[in-house]
């Protein structure tokens, strides 16, 4: 990171009619160092100028002494303190970086005017490292902070929504929105400008909602950024939702399943023929679940291939396929393309319609093994969902092998969590005698989780195999409660081992009780 611009300062010519005398070499002058708009808005440090052979910096109110350590290591110089409100160094900070540079200046003087947006945004420079830009201009400044503060917090989406006066920026982290910044309501349309064109899209075309992608590295780290415009009664809205690429390689132990989940999983997709079905809302992390299946099977000795819509991450190895209906390859006829490319093991990204299950039932019977997921409450919830389809209840049976239900719980903070006694209520939900209750842990809050008392996700899980009784049951039309009482005399269910994620001090009952009250 380049921190000092050196400055070169004019030499007065000699007077006409004299002779210059010999200069001796000047003591190179100590010059105001320059710090990235990123880094000084983040660390909340800016340097004004220099008294005494000392730089002179200016910090806001919580700079942590290990900013300054950092800060006083970088420059390589003594530095002078000089501590103001967060207001005053805002407005400092602003005035810093105003005349950054010609072309930001004429950006803000044209913001809110009647002007070509997408020229402006055309002529803004495309930066490798969104930490490394220092003369961005204000739009690629304000998207290079949002998206570094965005994976600082592991978000997972960022919702840009203009509204009649005010535009609103907000931040989902481990699946609760909050809202992080509001811009310059005159912002907005230059703001969507930019992020369409970085992700490729019609830049004039505001009526229709548009989806693209967007590949760049933040802080050294592959990210894709996949983007959704939407028109609305107050301008477009615009959702990036983003697809670290080191999470597509998770193996099945990072996911947090209980050892018999995971070793059942694990036999299950090693099976050479059946269908493996992940089942859970949307945002339970279920296609993470799949691509962890895929990664662990993944070899020179087996053809996987997948149909999806759209792909959130690329695996080496795996030959992928994205739905696009615009050209009308939908799953149906991505998966009957596939089938013709000598698979091994073949994952749909969704069973949606009565087609593709039939295709995909098909496959598992011609010795395939078919991985997919539903949105259904519960692992049996997968069986009724599928005859709802249209499946014939013989050929369910004979194709399916076995079903994980899954939700994703909030963590507590491991900083600020605080034990307690459960109480009467709390012994009852959990199964646990009153007369010895256990000691559980409370969210509370602190600065290392944005005072929510909860930092990161886990899963929760329910694993399902049909055996000889539930393949019986399924071709007999079993009910779904039926299907339920014998699934539970043989595992968990998803509620169970969240309360055991309680009992390890890992989350919260309020938390397990929210992710399935539905169950």
């Amino acid at each position: 990171m380049r921190l000092l611009t050196p400055i070169t300062p004019p030499v007065a010519p000699p007077v006409q009619g004299e002779t210059a005398a010999p200069l001796a070499p000047p003591e190179p002058a100590l010059r105001t160092p320059r710090l990235p708009f990123v880094y000084a808005k983040r660390h909340g440090v800016l340097a004004t100028g220099v008294d005494n052979g000392r730089i002179v910096i200016v910090c806001r109110p919580g700079v942590t002494a290990f900013t300054l350590a950092e800060l006083r290591r970088l420059l390589g110089q003594p530095i002078t303190l000089q501590k103001v409100t967060a207001e005053a160094f805002e407005t400092l900070l602003q005035r810093g970086y105003e005349n950054d540079s010609s072309e930001a200046m004429a950006m803000m003087g044209e913001i809110g005017e009647d002007m070509d947006l997408f020229r402006v945004a055309q002529q803004l420079a495309e930066p490798e490292d969104l930490l490394e830009s220092e003369d961005d201009a204000p739009i690629i400044r304000l998207i290079n902070a949002l998206l570094t503060e965005a994976i600082k917090e592991n978000a997972s989406d960022i919702h840009i929504e203009p509204f009649e006066e005010r535009l609103v920026v907000r931040f989902r982290v481990d699946g609760v929105l909050r809202e992080v910044l509001e811009p310059k309501r005159a912002l907005a349309p230059l703001l969507v400008s930019r992020i369409k064109v970085m992700a490729k899209l019609d830049i004039a075309e505001k009526r229709l909602p548009q989806d693209g992608r967007i590949s760049l590295r933040i802080a050294g780290r592959p990210v894709d950024v996949r983007v959704s415009t939407l028109p609305s009664g107050h301008g477009e809205r615009v959702v990036l939702r983003l697809l670290d690429k080191q999470v597509g390689r998770l193996d099945l132990q990072h996911l947090g399943m209980p050892d018999a989940v995971q070793a059942t999983l694990d036999k299950l997709i090693h099976l050479p023929h059946g269908i493996v079905l992940v089942t859970g809302p949307t945002g339970s992390g279920k296609t993470t679940t799949l691509y962890a299946a895929l990664t662990r099977i993944n070899d020179s000795k087996r053809n996987l291939m997948t149909v999806e819509d759209p792909i959130e991450y690329f695996l080496d190895g795996v030959g992928q396929t994205q739905v696009n209906t615009k050209v009308e390859m939908t799953f149906a006829r991505g998966l009957r393309a596939i089938l013709r490319q000598d698979p091994d093991v073949v994952m749909v990204g969704e069973i949606r319609d009565l087609e593709t299950a039939q295709i995909a039932v098909q496959a598992s019977l011609t010795g395939h093994l078919v991985l997919s997921t539903l949105h259904t409450n519960s692992a049996v919830g997968a069986v009724t969902r599928l005859r709802d389809m249209g499946v014939e209840p013989f050929l369910l049976s004979s194709s399916l092998v076995g079903v994980l239900a899954q939700r994703l719980v909030r963590l507590l903070c491991t900083h600020c969590k605080k034990p307690y006694q459960a109480n009467a209520v709390e012994c009852g939900a959990l199964g646990v005698a009153p007369a010895t209750p256990p000691t559980l842990y409370k969210a509370m809050g602190c600065a290392r989780c944005n005072q929510l008392g909860y930092r990161g996700r886990t899963g929760i899980y329910e694993m399902i195999t049909v055996d000889d009784k539930m393949r019986e049951m399924i071709h007999d039309g079993t009910g779904e409660h039926g299907l339920e009482r014998y699934a539970r005399t043989h595992s968990a269910s998803i509620r169970d081992d969240g309360m055991r994620r309680v009992l390890t001090g890992d989350t919260t009952l309020e938390e397990v009780l929210r992710v399935t009250r539905e169950d």
